[in-house]
């Protein structure tokens, strides 16, 4: 991982809610803390279930990054997600950690917290871990409409 975020990282961080990523360990773990705002909310409050998903699939990716080093970018290949009860806004953590570990697929485990340590939702992951360099040139190339 770098440094310093780029901007685009930095608007999805700001978007999500970030506010810090409390662990990342090399063994394949993350934890991350989110503020879930009032404007992520659909009907009486309930967090809408996108951002749930995206706080664990986050977190899913910092243990691939943790545990794979900067040059492997984690690409989602299956993600399945069960809700157990509604988040709110307010503080949430994301946690996640590999269940196995292979040369280029991998499948990990997380689950979304609220600040009292309720579970409210867990999910399962299939990465691909992918080569920086790849990824980012046909990035590059796709936006560049080439």
């Amino acid at each position: 991982m770098t440094n310093s975020p780029s901007p685009a990282a930095s608007d999805l961080n700001a978007t999500m809610g970030l506010i810090r990523v409390v662990e990342l360990h090399s063994e394949g773990r993350a934890t991350i803390e989110y503020q879930a705002g009032q404007h992520m909310c659909h009907s009486g409050g309930v967090v809408q279930g996108g951002f749930v998903t995206g706080w664990i699939d986050a977190a899913m990716a910092h243990a691939a990054m943790a545990m794979s080093g900067p040059d492997v970018v984690p690409m989602s290949l299956e993600l399945k997600v069960s809700f157990f009860a509604p988040a709110r806004p307010g503080l949430v953590i994301a946690k996640a950690w590999v269940e196995r570990r292979g040369r280029s697929t991998c499948f990990f485990e997380g689950q979304l917290l609220d600040s009292g340590g309720k579970v409210l939702a867990k999910a399962s992951s299939t990465l691909m871990l992918a080569d920086r360099i790849r990824i980012e040139q046909a990035s590059s190339k796709a936006v560049a409409g080439a």
